[in-house]
């Protein structure tokens, strides 16, 4: 039986049409337009502001935009990964209800959940599914409505997060060179104090008191988590890298996770890798966190060519992090079109 190959053949996006750029933001908060750029790298971020609407609308929005541009039948779909921290409910889970909307008849569905390495993780299962010859094509999605969890009277947090979500085709090749060729990734579960939502869950269920005390955003201790985010990513990065005889030269691209611009330009620093070979969408779409990735390849698909040696990494919270190693499989500029 001749190896199968995991590849994308196709990427897709959404972000809402509102744009919170760092005057509004000025006016809510006490902060102010160059204090963001300089510590963040973000000028604007999208927002879902149309009541009612959550997750499952911007996934689906991808979804569809992926398999009209693929041109796949959607009959022919084994499965959808969604991968968010903002699920619409507590069940049933996101990917059922994109599913449904999407009304795909031969394909089942989950979410899976690792905060903002959350797409890098379910693509990496993805892949595996696909190479066990059981699957033949999977869309994965990564999908976050991070406004839900921000607060809005924090400074320190709420320059940070935007919504959005973004779609991979993944589908098995023979093809020789191209698809995932490794990763590398790990969870340290002490990161729980330092990046969490206090209560929600079934430790600290919704109350008055909960909601009385702001206890549902995402709450951050930034130092700490910038000092383990840019030393895992770093690491990780050079870890697989030997694993894979890979010097900086052989690297086309770096895709990290878009966290903070400054936490990118210091791992690119340690990585003695040069920002040209670095790809940013921060500026525009903030921290998204699992749909950061999906979004920076469809901002940058023209880009990307068949051959391309590519390295993910991301960090989120958990802690988590990892890094992938893949090369891509088709040349982006003859099939990104226009955006919507």
């Amino acid at each position: 039986m001749e190896k199968i190959n995991a590849i994308i053949t196709g990427v897709a996006g959404y972000v809402p049409d509102y744009v919170l750029n760092n005057d509004e933001l000025s006016r809510m908060v006490d902060t102010n337009d160059e204090w963001i750029t300089t510590r963040t790298g973000i000028k604007e971020r999208r927002i879902l502001t149309e009541e009612g609407l959550g997750t499952s609308y911007m996934a689906r929005k991808a979804a569809k935009q992926l398999i009209l541009k693929t041109g796949v039948d959607p009959d022919t779909i084994d499965a959808v990964i969604v991968a968010t921290t903002t699920p619409d409910y507590i069940h049933p889970s996101t990917a059922s209800i994109v599913l449904g909307k999407l009304n795909l008849k031969n394909a089942f569905a989950f979410d899976f959940s690792a905060a903002c390495c959350g797409f890098m993780y379910a693509f990496d299962v993805a892949c595996s599914m696909i190479q066990s010859g059981r699957y033949k094509r999977i869309i994965v999605i990564g999908a976050d409505k991070m406004s839900s969890i921000t607060d809005y009277q924090d400074r320190a947090t709420c320059p940070l997060f935007g919504d959005g979500a973004g779609a991979v085709m993944v589908e098995g090749t023979t093809e020789e060179g191209v698809g995932l060729v490794d990763s590398y990734f790990r969870t340290d579960g002490k990161g729980l104090p330092f990046l969490h939502i206090k209560a929600g869950g079934s430790v600290c269920p919704p109350s008055r008191f909960t909601v009385d005390h702001r206890l549902h955003y995402t709450y951050q201790e930034g130092r700490t988590v910038f000092r383990y985010a840019v030393t895992a990513m770093s690491s990780d990065c050079e870890l697989l890298m030997k694993k894979n005889n890979l010097t900086n030269d052989d690297i086309t691209w770096v895709i990290p996770h878009q966290a903070n611009l400054r936490i990118i330009e210091a791992v690119a620093k340690r990585l003695n890798m040069p920002m040209e070979k670095v790809l940013v969408s921060i500026r525009h779409y903030g921290n998204t966190s699992a749909a950061c990735m999906p979004l920076v390849m469809w901002d940058y698909e023209k880009d990307l060519k068949k051959g391309d040696n590519v390295i993910f990494t991301a960090f989120g919270a958990g802690f988590v992090n990892g890094a992938s190693y893949y090369k891509w499989a088709y040349n982006g500029s003859e099939v990104a079109g226009v955006k919507k």
